[in-house]
C-alpha cells in the first residue's frame, strides 16, 4: 500500500524502454511479450499471458484513477481508497488480503500514483481462482460492507504512512513545495499523492461511496493474468466472477494539461532533519508519450549520467560541490517535469551550486555530446528491458500499464522504437525548447540555522508541520464496525471461497558445482528463458577485516575498485561497460565483499573480462580517491538525519558490545574516514583479496563449460593467499535488558526495536526460529502487524525477523510508530510477543507450515531469486538442497518444539529496547511504563551523562 510518483512508478513496475544497440537509427526492435486481449461486455479489459516456466500465477488489476482524479479538499483520497480496499468486502472476511495471501505462499500489495492505482498478487497456481474471486469481490461487492468504523480505523494507518515517508524524513516536504509552485490551484497535479492530513481526516463514508462508484467500475480497469494456467479455464473464471459486475462511473480519459512558468520561482525551507543543503531545479515539460518525451529522457541521462556528463564533471569533479548529481524527465498522463537534483556537501553555498549548473549548461550548448554517449544509453535499455520482464509480475505490470494508458498491451515495441529513433538533433532541440533559459522552480532545502546557504532571492516556502499532541485515549466503541447491510445480488453464491486446486509440483533447478585450480568455488544454474546472466563473486571478509580503530576502509575500498583499471581511465572503464549494456558493481557488507554483474548472455565473455581487469588490475586513481573519500564523509554526516539509521547504530553497539567490529559503522566515522589513505586501501587489497575465500554464483543463459572458459583468466592470474580473520568475543545475552532512548527532536514518529542475539545462519535453531516467527512478525498477517496497525492504528507496519550471518545475529521486532503512541507501542510490543508465546497452537503451526511449504513455488522464479539461493549455499555452507531439507524438517515440528525455540530466543526479559524519538515529549512516558531501566543515549549509542535513568 504505497504511494508512487510518476518516476518511482517506472522503478516499481520495472518498465523501461529497450532497444538494440546499433549505429542505424532506422533499425526496428522486435522485443515483445505474447498476450491475448479481449473485453467483457461490462467494459473490463482482460489481458492474458501464459508462461509455464514456474508453477505460479500473477494477477494485476490497474484502475485508471490516481490523485489527479481527486477533488480539492479531498486530496490523498485515491491513495486512501487503495488502503480501504485491503480491508474487506461483502464476501471476503476482514483482513483476508493481509492474513490469507501470505498463508497461501503468495505475496501481494498495491500502489497509487498521480494517474493510476494497481493491485497485485503472485501465488502458487492452484490459488489463482481464489485470487480472482477476492479481486472481483472488492471490485463489485465492496461498498456495502464498509462502515464508519472501517473508515475511521484506516485513517491513522495512512497518516502514519505520511509521517514515516514524508514528515519524519530529511527533505520529505520538497515534493509538496515543488508541486504547489509548479502547478496552479485547480491543476490535478497541484497536490501530492499522499495528500494532506486534514483532508484525510475530514473524509466521510459518503466520500468513500462516491469515489468507489465514480472510479472503480470494471469499465475503468484492466486485469492481467500472467503465469502457468489453463487459458480457457481462466477465461471461464473471469467471466464467472467479473462478468456480472455492472459498468458504472467515470471512465473518461483526461486530456493533457501542460503548464508553463512565466518566471523562475525560488523557494527555501529550513529542514529540521537535513544535515547538508539540497538544490532541486524543476522545468515543466510534456506528458507521457508526447513526441518529445523520449528525447527528454535521453537528455536527462546525457546531462548527468557518466564521467563525461557535463553536470557530473562540473558539480562532482571540477567544483567538488557535491558527491553526485542527477537529471531525469518524468512524464505523466497530464504533464511532465524535468528534474535536476544536487545534494551538496556540508556547508556548500547553493548559489555556487546553481552557478555551476548554469556553467555546465553553457558547456553543453557549446560542446554538445557524442554519438557514443547516445548509443551507450540505448545499449543499456535492452538489458533493462529483459530485467523488467524477468518475473511474471513484471510482465503483468508492463502489459497492464501499456493497455491502460495507450490502449495497447503490446505498445512496448513502439515505445522501444521511439527510443531507437532519438538522434542527437532531437536531444539538442528539446534542451533548447524546455531547458535553455527557461523558467524553473528552484528549491533550497537547508539545515536549521543555515539560511546563508540558500539561493539568493528565494522566498520562504509554505510547509505544513504537524504538531505532536498527546495521545487521544478516545475509542471508536460508539461506532458499529459490524453493522448489518444488504448484500449486493449475484447470480452465483459468492459467499463460498473457491477451493484450492492440486498443489503444484515443484522441480528445483539443477545446481552445478565446480572449483577453479586457484581455489575459487563456483555454483551455477543454467536457465535459458531469457537471454540474461546474473552473477556475483563473494569474498569472505568485508567489514569484518576492518581495523576497529579505522572503520570504513573496506567500504571505501570497493568504491575505488570501480574507478578505472591499470589500462583504463574511470571514463574508459565506464564506456567499456556501457557499450555492452552491462551492469557491474561492487559493495562491502559486514562480512563479505561482493562483485556483481548483470548482462545480456551474448556479452557474458566481455563482461567477465571487464570484471577480471577490475579485480586484478586496480588503478588506484588518486583523484577518484579524494572524491570518494569526501563523498563518504558527506554521507556519514547525513546518516544521523535518519532515525532508522540511528536506531541501527545504537542497536549494534548495545547488541555486540563496544569492542566488536559489528558495533562500528560499516562506512566509518568522519574522523576514521578522514584518516584513511590510499595505502590503507592497497593494504586491504593485499590482505583480503584472494580466491581462497571467494565463491562465484551464476544464474542465466550460459552453460557450465562457458562459465569455466570465461573464468580461465582469473584462474591463471589470480593466485591464492592466506586470509587471516580476526576473532571477536561475542557479547553475552543481557538477562535483564534495558531501554535505550536516543533523542530525535521534534520527531513525528518514534523508531522502536526490541532485540537480542540469537544464532548464526548455519545453526540448527535458525530455521525453526524462522518458522516460529512466521505468525508473530514474518508478514502482514502476523500478530505484530495486526495489533499495532490494524487494531490500534499506531503504525504503518510492524514486523520481526532473524538476520543472516556467519556470526550470531539478532532476533528483532521493530516498527516506526506515531510519536504520541510511543509508550503505548512499547507496552504493546511486549504484550503481543508474550501472548504469542503463551497461546501458540497447532493451528498457528499448521498455518506457518502450509505457507512456507507453498512459498517454495516462488523460490526459484527469477534469476535474482536463483542467485539468492546459490549465495546462501555459498556464504553459509548450506547443502544444495537445503530448502527441501528445511521443508522435511518443518513437517515434523511440534508446538512444543516451537515453544521451546520461543522461550530461548523470544524472551522479552532478555531483549534490549532501542527507541529513537522526541525525548522532550516521550521519554517520561516510557519511564512510567516501569518495564525496564531506561538509559538515555546519544545518536551513537553512548550513554548521556554516563548514568542510568532509573524506573
Amino acid at each position: 500500500m504505497r504511494k508512487l510518483s510518476a518516476w518511482s512508478l517506472v522503478l516499481f513496475m520495472g518498465i523501461m524502454a529497450a532497444c538494440q544497440p546499433s549505429e542505424k537509427t532506422d533499425e526496428k526492435a522486435e522485443l515483445s511479450i505474447d498476450y491475448e486481449k479481449y473485453v467483457l461486455p461490462n467494459g473490463l479489459e482482460v489481458v492474458l499471458h501464459e508462461d509455464k516456466s514456474d508453477p505460479i500465477a500473477a494477477v494485476a488489476i490497474q484502475m485508471h484513477v490516481g490523485s489527479s482524479r481527486e477533488k480539492p479538499g479531498r486530496t490523498g483520497f485515491a491513495h486512501f481508497f487503495e488502503h480501504m480496499l485491503f480491508q474487506k468486502s461483502e464476501n471476503v472476511e476482514e483482513g483476508a488480503f493481509f492474513k490469507n495471501i501470505n498463508d497461501l505462499g503468495g505475496t501481494f500489495n498495491g500502489g497509487t500514483w498521480t494517474d493510476g492505482t494497481v493491485y497485485y498478487e503472485v501465488v502458487p497456481k492452484d490459488a489463482l481462482e481464489r485470487i480472482l474471486w477476492m479481486e472481483a469481490d472488492r471490485m463489485g461487492f465492496f461498498i456495502n460492507a464498509i462502515t464508519k468504523a472501517d473508515l475511521e480505523g484506516e485513517k491513522p494507518v495512512v497518516q502514519n504512512e505520511k509521517r514515516q515517508r514524508v514528515d519524519n524524513q530529511p527533505y520529505g516536504h520538497r515534493s509538496y513545495v515543488i508541486k504547489k509552485a509548479l502547478y496552479p490551484e485547480g491543476h490535478p497535479y497541484n497536490w501530492e499523492v499522499i495528500g494532506e492530513l486534514e483532508d484525510l481526516q475530514a473524509a466521510t463514508l459518503g466520500d468513500v461511496k462516491e469515489f468507489y462508484n465514480n472510479w472503480y467500475g470494471p469499465n475503468n480497469a484492466t486485469i492481467v493474468v500472467a503465469g502457468d494456467y489453463d487459458k480457457e479455464q481462466v477465461k471461464a473464471w473471469i467471466e464467472k466472477y467479473f462478468g456480472e459486475i455492472e459498468s458504472r462511473g467515470n471512465d473518461e480519459v483526461m486530456s493533457p494539461k501542460a503548464v508553463t512558468l512565466k518566471e523562475t520561482k525560488k523557494l527555501y525551507h529550513e529542514d529540521d532533519y537535513a544535515k547538508v543543503p539540497d538544490l532541486r531545479m524543476v522545468f515543466p515539460t510534456v506528458e507521457q508519450y508526447h513526441p518529445d518525451s523520449w528525447a527528454l529522457s535521453a537528455l536527462g541521462e546525457i546531462l548527468s549520467q557518466g564521467k563525461r556528463a557535463v553536470l557530473y564533471k562540473k558539480l562532482v569533479e571540477e567544483t567538488e560541490y557535491a558527491p553526485s548529481v542527477f537529471a531525469y524527465n518524468s512524464s505523466s498522463e497530464l504533464a511532465g517535469e524535468f528534474n535536476i537534483g544536487i545534494r551538496a556537501k556540508d556547508g556548500v553555498d547553493l548559489d555556487s551550486v546553481y552557478s555551476a549548473v548554469q556553467a555546465a549548461f553553457a558547456e553543453f550548448e557549446r560542446d554538445g555530446f557524442s554519438e557514443k554517449d547516445l548509443q551507450r544509453i540505448k545499449a543499456k535499455q535492452e538489458t533493462n528491458f529483459y530485467n523488467g520482464i524477468s518475473s511474471i509480475l513484471g510482465k503483468a505490470f508492463q502489459l497492464s500499464n501499456y493497455n491502460e494508458f495507450k490502449g495497447n498491451p503490446g505498445y512496448i515495441t513502439e515505445d522501444i522504437n521511439n527510443i531507437l529513433a532519438v538522434e542527437k538533433e532531437d536531444v539538442i532541440r528539446v534542451y533548447n525548447e524546455y531547458i535553455k533559459d527557461k523558467p524553473a522552480v528552484i528549491t533550497s532545502f537547508v539545515p536549521k540555522e543555515q539560511l546563508d546557504l540558500i539561493v539568493e532571492g528565494s522566498e520562504k516556502a509554505t510547509v505544513k508541520i504537524e504538531e505532536v499532541k498527546p495521545m487521544d485515549e478516545s475509542t471508536m466503541a460508539d461506532l458499529d464496525k459490524d453493522a448489518e447491510y444488504q448484500k449486493t445480488p449475484s447470480e452465483i453464491d459468492r459467499s463460498k471461497e473457491p477451493a484450492l486446486g492440486d498443489m503444484p509440483l515443484i522441480t528445483p533447478p539443477t545446481i552445478y558445482e565446480t572449483k577453479l585450480a586457484n581455489g575459487m568455488e563456483i555454483l551455477g544454474i543454467q536457465n535459458d528463458e531469457l537471454p540474461l546472466v546474473n552473477f556475483s563473486i563473494r569474498l569472505k571478509g568485508g567489514g569484518l577485516l576492518d581495523d576497529p580503530n579505522k572503520p570504513g576502509v573496506a567500504n571505501l575500498f570497493t568504491d575505488i575498485m570501480q574507478e578505472g583499471t591499470k589500462n583504463k581511465t574511470p571514463e574508459e572503464l565506464e564506456d567499456a561497460i556501457g557499450q555492452i549494456g552491462a551492469n557491474i558493481g561492487m559493495y562491502t557488507g559486514n562480512e563479505e565483499i561482493v562483485i556483481y554483474g548483470n548482462c545480456l548472455a551474448r556479452y557474458f565473455d566481455e563482461t567477465i573480462a571487464i570484471v577480471e581487469e577490475m579485480m586484478l588490475e586496480p588503478r588506484w586513481d588518486m583523484d577518484e580517491f579524494d572524491r570518494l573519500q569526501k563523498a563518504q564523509i558527506n554521507n556519514i554526516k547525513q546518516r544521523n538525519a535518519n532515525p532508522n539509521a540511528i536506531a541501527s547504530s545504537v542497536a549494534n553497539k548495545i547488541t555486540y558490545g563496544e569492542e566488536h567490529i559489528f558495533a562500528k559503522p560499516l562506512s566509518g566515522t568522519v574522523e576514521s574516514v578522514e584518516s584513511i589513505t590510499m595505502d590503507d586501501l592497497k593494504n586491504f587489497y593485499e590482505k583480503a583479496f584472494s580466491p581462497s575465500v571467494a565463491g562465484m554464483q551464476i544464474a542465466g543463459s550460459v552453460t557450465q563449460a562457458q562459465v569455466k572458459k570465461s573464468l580461465s583468466g582469473l584462474n591463471e592470474k589470480w593466485a591464492a593467499k592466506e586470509v587471516v580473520f580476526p576473532e571477536y568475543e561475542m557479547k553475552g545475552i543481557d538477562e535483564e535488558g534495558k531501554i535505550y532512548f536516543a533523542n530525535f527532536p521534534n520527531a513525528k514518529q518514534s523508531v522502536i526495536r526490541m532485540q537480542r542475539l540469537a544464532v548464526e545462519r548455519s545453526h540448527p535453531d535458525y530455521y525453526p526460529l524462522t518458522v516460529a516467527n512466521y505468525g508473530l512478525g514474518g508478514n502482514s498477517g502476523g500478530k505484530l502487524f495486526q495489533v499495532l496497525r490494524e487494531e490500534k492504528g499506531y503504525t504503518y507496519g510492524a514486523y520481526s525477523n532473524i538476520g543472516s550471518s556467519t556470526q550470531k545475529t539478532p532476533f528483532a521486532a521493530y516498527s516506526s510508530v506515531k510519536t504520541n503512541t510511543t509508550a503505548q507501542s512499547v507496552a504493546t510490543f511486549k504484550e503481543v510477543i508474550e501472548a504469542y508465546k503463551e497461546n501458540y497452537s497447532e493451528e498457528e503451526l499448521e498455518k506457518a507450515r502450509t505457507a512456507l511449504i507453498r512459498k517454495e513455488a516462488r523460490e526459484y522464479e527469477t534469476l535474482g531469486q536463483k542467485l539468492n539461493v546459490l549465495q546462501q549455499i555459498s556464504s553459509y555452507g548450506l547443502s544444495k538442497d537445503f530448502i527441501q531439507k528445511n521443508q522435511e524438517e518443518l513437517k515434523g515440528y511440534t508446538v512444543e518444539d516451537m515453544k521451546k525455540i520461543m522461550s530461548t530466543y523470544m524472551n522479552v526479559d532478555e531483549m534490549n529496547y532501542i527507541i529513537v524519538g522526541d525525548a522532550e515529549t516521550q521519554l517520561e512516558g516510557v519511564k512510567a511504563l516501569n518495564i525496564k531501566d531506561v538509559v538515555k543515549v546519544d545518536e551513537d549509542g553512548n550513554p548521556v551523562d554516563n548514568k542510568i535513568e532509573a524506573m
